[in-house]
């Protein structure tokens, strides 16, 4: 087996609680007291564009909230969607720790809309930790699609039996195997670290 030369990483579900799925917008919209099924007929309609950064934070609240008056402000919705953003701890500092041995090349493949994907990179210091951003509002692309893992493979020229990836669903996972990457599922940090070992990625030098 080749030897682990990249890890890319999942974000939501992985290294940070998700940013804004399902669970985090019902606990939005129970909180707001916004209608649930109104709600997500909008989002449907416009979450592809918004993760893959073609319209804005504002222009998505436009869409899905504040097409009518309402009785909070934008900046209150706004600062409750981003204050459900929580890190994982553990699986955090791993990562930290993988970083520093300096031993892999570390980035993310993840999908997530601008605004909230810069404030959680500033807020948990992950430009400290990866080297590349593959986030679907930087590349226009979403996972499952074939050809954001074909991205991250071709920027890097690092070849896919050298690259693991991480996440926390199957489909994503499934895809990224297609590759010829090593898929590692996120369901606990001890699984997480023991499916790394077994692939010879400890925290240490090889």
């Amino acid at each position: 087996m080749s030897a682990i030369r990249a890890i890319f990483w999942d974000v939501g579900g992985v290294l940070l609680t998700n940013a804004w799925d399902r669970t985090e917008r019902t606990a939005t919209l129970e909180h707001f007291r916004l209608d649930e099924e109104e709600f997500h007929d909008r989002h449907e309609m416009v979450v592809s564009s918004f993760e893959r950064g073609k319209i804005t934070l504002d222009e998505y609240l436009d869409r899905t909230v504040f097409y009518r008056t309402r009785p909070f402000s934008r900046e209150a919705f706004r600062d409750y969607m981003f204050s459900l953003s929580q890190p994982i701890p553990d699986v955090l500092d791993f990562a930290r720790k993988l970083a520093a041995c300096g031993a892999y090349f570390m980035g993310t493949i993840n999908n997530e809309s601008r605004e909230l994907n810069l404030y959680r990179i500033e807020r948990y210091g992950l430009t400290e930790i990866m080297d590349v951003f593959v986030s679907s509002c930087f590349v226009g692309l979403r996972k499952p699609e074939r050809d954001i893992y074909r991205l991250a493979l071709e920027a890097t020229q690092i070849p896919p039996e050298q690259c693991c990836f991480i996440d926390d669903r199957a489909l994503n996972l499934e895809c990224a195997a297609k590759f010829g990457m090593h898929a590692v599922e996120m369901n606990s940090f001890e699984n997480l670290q023991a499916n790394l070992a077994s692939l010879g990625v400890t925290g240490q030098i090889p």
